[in-house]
């Protein structure tokens, strides 16, 4: 096979490469589980004849994530916010609808977060060897330490460019080519060119810290689950979390590369294409993955009476005039205005935080303080407005919310792994209605 044209997507303002292989009848999205350079990727022939297996019945659509391989360096560090944007920019830019996502490891929590965001672009999910989240937890045993993980980031930092450390990697992650000098040489190769120390730093970083558990409930695109025999407890865990899926053991798969192993791999491949072939056009979605933002003044009954009528209609319009000028800056949708709150979605929470700073910080040039809640959970949509529980914990988690505090749900912090942004711990509260108990974290910085 002919190596494909590189082309650039633009995501913002980062290019974003991408090549397509294929002309199947269907788009399939190849997200790559780890570090990759499009170009050395092709000096592999077992990568090769992976890529061939799924251009068969597929147009194969694979990209260098931002900050890596072929793509733009950037300065903020990459999260899965921005790379859930740099995949649909990729299609934006082929002019493709919808697509079936392919990935493995770490890239399933990518694919999760996009197909509950979008699921009126995404037909359906295979996910190899997945995992929702990076550090052990109680309810998640299988993932490394948080010891484990600050002791891989100490080795990245300072080892990266080293032949041995890389080959140590290779060892851990795909023992069936481990010993092959030919593989090794390209693997080392492969890594040198995919990212450097600093941001195969930051990709570690987000490895560990990275946790979707909180989205697969939310996910209704059909999903395979193809896993090896030491990551049957895991697959479980999605098939538990996802209500439309398929799980499918394969004896022989051990390797983060699938296609390290090539009898076992066929096997991964027929099921993937036995999967898509059952997959139809997705229908226009009623719930939808959302981060929600609610917004108030603080006492702003008080702040009335002392300004009077007219002064407080002028307070209030200017107010409204900065709160709508943000919401437009980082691509929130104005749901509703009651009084002298409001109520917006996103699409991503890292930008629903920014967002939320921007308004605290503005309009104290008003004399005013606001609080402001977010919460990122699934959100039924009718006539063109949102609903839903996640709503009401958005509305519950403002409520908490000290003057001029932008509060967060867990599930928002942990979204946004990897972001940069910084958080203070609020504790365990009880959200008026809401069962259970919540816990809540103040942006500290953006």
């Amino acid at each position: 096979m002919d190596v494909p044209d590189v082309r650039y997507a633009r995501s913002g303002g980062v290019a974003i490469a991408y090549q397509v292989v294929g002309e199947g009848p269907r788009d399939l999205v190849f997200i790559r589980g780890t570090l990759a350079e499009l170009l050395t990727a092709w000096e592999q022939p077992l990568w090769v004849r992976h890529v061939e297996g799924l251009a068969a019945s597929s147009r194969v659509i694979m990209f260098d994530k931002r900050g890596t391989g072929l793509s733009d360096r950037v300065r903020e560090v990459p999260n899965l916010e921005t790379r859930m944007d740099d995949i649909r920019a990729v299609l934006d830019d082929l002019d493709v609808e919808q697509a079936a996502l392919w990935t493995a490891q770490e890239g399933s929590r990518l694919a999760v977060l996009f197909a509950a965001t979008y699921p009126e672009r995404t037909i359906g999910l295979t996910l190899y060897d997945p995992t929702a989240r990076g550090v052990w937890a109680d309810d998640y045993p299988w993932a490394n330490t948080e010891a484990d993980w600050r002791r891989e980031l100490r080795e990245a930092e300072a080892r990266w460019v080293e032949r041995a450390y890389l080959v140590e990697r290779l060892r851990r992650h795909s023992p069936t080519v481990a010993d092959d000098a030919a593989f090794q040489d390209w693997f080392v190769r492969y890594m040198r060119r995919s990212a450097s120390p600093g941001a195969a730093a930051a990709f570690i970083r987000m490895e560990m810290e990275g946790d979707v558990r909180d989205v697969l409930a939310s996910v209704r695109a059909p999903t395979l689950v193809g896993h090896g025999p030491s990551r049957a407890d895991e697959a479980r865990y999605f098939a538990n979390g996802i209500s439309d899926v398929e799980v499918v053991e394969i004896a022989g798969l051990r390797d983060v590369f699938s296609w390290a192993n090539p009898a076992a791999n066929d096997v991964l491949l027929e099921e993937t294409d036995r999967f898509l072939n059952r997959l139809g056009p997705r229908p226009a979605p009623d719930r939808v993955l959302a981060t929600v933002l609610f917004t108030d003044i603080v006492g702003s009954t008080e702040r009335a009476a002392e300004l009077g009528d007219s002064e407080w209609k002028r307070v209030l319009e200017r107010h409204h005039a900065l709160v709508r000028r943000e919401l437009a800056r980082f691509r929130g949708d104005e749901v509703d205005t009651a009084g002298d709150g409001f109520l917006a979605t996103f699409d991503g929470p890292a930008r629903a935080i920014k967002c939320a700073c921007a308004i605290r910080d503005e309009v104290r040039v008003l004399g005013l303080d606001v609080r402001l809640g977010l919460h990122t959970g699934e959100c039924e949509l009718v006539d063109g407005k949102i609903a839903g529980f996640a709503v009401n914990v958005g509305s519950r988690v403002a409520s908490q919310a000290a003057p001029g505090e932008v509060l967060v749900s867990s599930t928002v912090k942990d979204l946004v792994a990897g972001s940069g942004i910084e958080f203070e711990e609020r504790g365990e509260h009880e959200l008026k209605g809401v069962p259970g108990t919540w816990r809540l974290y103040a942006v500290r910085d953006v």
